[in-house]
């Protein structure tokens, strides 16, 4: 059996280990409302948008499409994951659904987080482009991962959805294809340059909202991996200060045997001494 004192050392140093999960637990819960509140302004921008986007169109079959992407014809697969490790298995489960759709003949990855780009090194994945997650309380500024993956011809953007506070998914989106489907979805309200004036052009203004939609897609995308993210570390550190607290019992027990334990030992000792100085008297 061990000794009191250092399983009481033991002890101080899992009692720490409970502190400090607890700590993590409240500033990822923090997280989570601040994010939340982004993800779901954020989609109803999104959605006002889309709306003046969609009352515009010329031939939603072809606009979103039109790209000049010469001989290209392969697919950018964009993951999003955390910068640092303490989000739960999430960015596993996300890195492992991008290795099985990962072909080195048809597909690029791009990856955003510290933590995928390490966990496709580990597994020998290669990426062509690497950027850091921006803070989801900064402007997040997603120009140059567009400019990087406009070439291909298609973009698949692998992120981390949140369902509820216990529950995060791995959820896939074509940039492209996705806003296509959307634009055949067009209400009867559709101005065109028959009946309306456009300055510079109706394709002007078309362009340029694409390319803000994408953006806002992108970028509501991050959104969502972030809020995932913080989901699954507050669902991890809580399952840590849980077994923290377990451990901290099992050790307190264990301690009050060993006092126990040490002091029927010492009783004994004294004992036998006892018997060994009555034993010498009587000699005597």
């Amino acid at each position: 059996m061990r000794r009191a004192s250092q399983i009481e050392k033991e002890s101080v140093q899992i009692e720490t280990v409970e502190d400090l999960t607890s700590v993590f637990e409240s500033i990822a819960s923090t997280q989570v409302a601040k994010v939340k509140t982004k993800v779901e302004l954020s989609k109803e921008f999104f959605q006002l948008l889309w709306k003046r986007y969609t009352s515009i169109r010329i031939d939603p079959s072809l606009r979103i499409t039109e790209r000049d992407l010469g001989e290209n014809n392969k697919t950018a697969l964009i993951v999003i994951t955390g910068e640092a490790g303490l989000s739960g298995d999430i960015d596993q489960r996300l890195t492992e659904a991008v290795i099985q759709a990962y072909d080195a003949s048809t597909t690029d990855i791009v990856v955003l987080g510290s933590h995928g780009a390490t966990q496709l090194r580990q597994r020998d994945i290669p990426f062509i482009r690497f950027f850091q997650v921006p803070e989801s309380d900064e402007y997040i500024d997603v120009s140059p991962i567009i400019n990087a993956v406009l070439p291909y011809k298609k973009i698949i953007v692998y992120y981390e959805e949140y369902v509820s506070l216990g529950d995060q998914e791995v959820k896939t989106i074509d940039l492209v294809s996705s806003m296509r489907d959307m634009s055949e979805e067009a209400g009867e309200d559709v101005m065109t340059a028959a009946d309306t004036i456009f300055e510079p052009s109706l394709d002007y203004i078309a362009d340029q909202m694409e390319m803000t939609m994408m953006t806002l897609a992108l970028s509501q995308a991050i959104l969502e991996s972030g809020l995932a993210q913080a989901a699954s570390r507050f669902n991890a550190m809580a399952q840590a200060k849980k077994r923290a607290a377990e451990l901290l019992g099992d050790y307190r027990l264990e301690y009050h045997r060993a006092k126990r334990g040490e002091s029927d030992r010492r009783l004994r000792e004294v004992m036998v001494s006892l018997k060994k100085k009555k034993h010498k008297a009587g000699a005597k």
